[in-house]
């Protein structure tokens, strides 16, 4: 009976690190899906505009099929409860397919699929979170208009004291965001 019971752990200890326990909902087009994205036309100015109505701040994300560091943020990052919280109570998130074709249009009237547009833009990694300010000019685009930019995949504490940080306006501040995530990262226990 003992040995039934340890082979039973034992497979079960098999399948566990087979299956991710956040596995992440991939869409039609290959990308991860959360909740907290939203799904509009993509037109910038009315996603801002939408975004600043409900008084959230509006984040685009760049995304590409098969993205392991996508997976990755969508996996181990996003769903932090304090990370998937703000994403989700004070942020409007865009995504954009880095190779799709889905028209977007940018702040400045300019209309492009999606690679397109993310090669207009010069968006070269994924996952890529723009974010953006309250009030866009009419003749920038959405990198110009920008207050943070983050290429790449990153931890917890990176990406929530950035969240953080674009809410609290720090951009406006003297204290650099590198100087912001040390000091919070010292307080988080990191």
């Amino acid at each position: 009976m003992k040995r039934l019971v340890k082979r039973i752990a034992a497979a079960l200890a098999v399948a566990a690190l087979a299956v991710p326990v956040w596995a992440a909902e991939l869409g039609d087009d290959g990308l991860h899906k959360a909740d907290w994205m939203r799904d509009t036309f993509k037109d910038l100015r009315e996603d801002l505009e939408e975004a600043n109505a409900e008084g959230k701040r509006m984040l685009v994300v760049i995304e590409q099929r098969g993205c392991i560091y996508c997976k990755k943020m969508h996996e181990e990052v996003f769903v932090v409860p304090a990370v998937a919280s703000l994403l989700r109570e004070r942020y409007f998130v865009i995504q954009i397919n880095m190779f799709g074709d889905v028209e977007v249009t940018d702040f400045d009237g300019v209309t492009l699929p999606e690679k397109d547009m993310v090669k207009r833009w010069g968006a070269l990694f994924t996952p890529n979170m723009i974010f953006l300010p309250e009030e866009v000019a009419e003749d920038v685009t959405a990198p110009q208009a920008a207050v943070a930019n983050m290429p790449g995949a990153f931890g917890k504490w990176t990406t929530l004291n950035l969240l953080s940080w674009v809410l609290e306006k720090g951009y406006d501040g003297e204290e650099p965001f590198q100087k912001y995530h040390a000091r919070k990262f010292a307080d988080q226990g990191g």
